[in-house]
């Protein structure tokens, strides 16, 4: 990913996580902001198969490199920036922002590696959690409010949607359909192209070659619609490319995308 948490254990945006429980955080409160700080300079968030549809209209959706591969959005073609976000976390107008960013600080997580069940965690260094004198209580008395409630659904949701998507990632590896990617980029008065590496694509060749049986049942499970999502999203890698340029930053002409 673009920016390790201090914890290396950790997923991206994450700098600790604490277990939500009533016995400490009786009178803590979430506040919301204006900006999004953990967004800035992140080139690439995790996304969800069920978000493939919306983040595809603004996003190159590629997998990551290595094994077990995730899908993911690229806001930014290298590391350290963001080209939705500013330096202050004022997020462009009307661009989505994946699940997976906006469920933060929350997120379900195991309290030991034995334990069975997810618990409901927060980052306690975000800010927007705490004893603040405005916001939306998290407890009422000793039970959840209304606010903890609807963010526990909205994780449960998200780990379900994470469920599918890992299956719908092996699916296409068991086919030998997701290959190291490589896009070409030629700006003009440029001698040399800007050539991006370091994440896998769809191969559109061997698509091709999948048997018939097997695209009927891809397309009445939804799951070929997915693909062509991630395919028509690459062309708007020119997009972010452009609008690095705009904004005054442009990589080495060779770049491995470091997602």
């Amino acid at each position: 990913m673009a920016s390790a948490p201090q914890n290396p254990g950790l997923p991206i945006f994450y700098k600790d996580l604490v277990p939500l429980n009533s016995r400490d955080h009786a009178t803590w409160k979430s506040r919301s902001v204006d900006k999004a700080d953990w967004l800035v300079g992140q080139h690439a968030i995790p996304l969800t198969v069920e978000e493939f549809p919306q983040a595809g209209r603004f996003f190159p959706i590629v997998f990551s490199s290595g094994d077990d591969s995730v899908p993911l959005a690229l806001m930014g073609l290298n590391e350290g920036v963001n080209v939705f976000v500013d330096a202050e976390g004022t997020v462009a107008e009307n661009v989505y922002i994946p699940a997976y960013a906006r469920r933060y600080p929350f997120m379900l997580a195991r309290l030991n590696p034995q334990a069975e069940e997810l618990s409901l965690c927060f980052d306690p260094t975000s800010g927007l959690i705490g004893e603040f004198e405005e916001g939306a209580a998290l407890f009422d008395g000793d039970q959840p409010s209304e606010t903890t409630t609807g963010m526990l659904g909205f994780c449960e949701q998200f780990e379900q949607a994470g469920l599918r998507t890992g299956a719908f990632v092996k699916e296409l590896e068991k086919h030998g359909l997701l290959i190291e990617g490589e896009v070409a980029i030629q700006q003009d008065g440029s001698e040399q192209p800007f050539v991006y590496r370091g994440f896998k694509m769809v191969d559109q060749a061997k698509l091709q070659e999948v048997r018939g049986d097997v695209l009927r049942g891809w397309n009445q499970s939804g799951l070929l619609p997915l693909v062509f999502a991630h395919l028509f999203s690459l062309d708007l890698m020119r997009e972010i490319f452009g609008r690095q340029v705009a904004l005054g930053v442009l990589p080495q002409p060779n770049v491995t995308l470091p997602a």
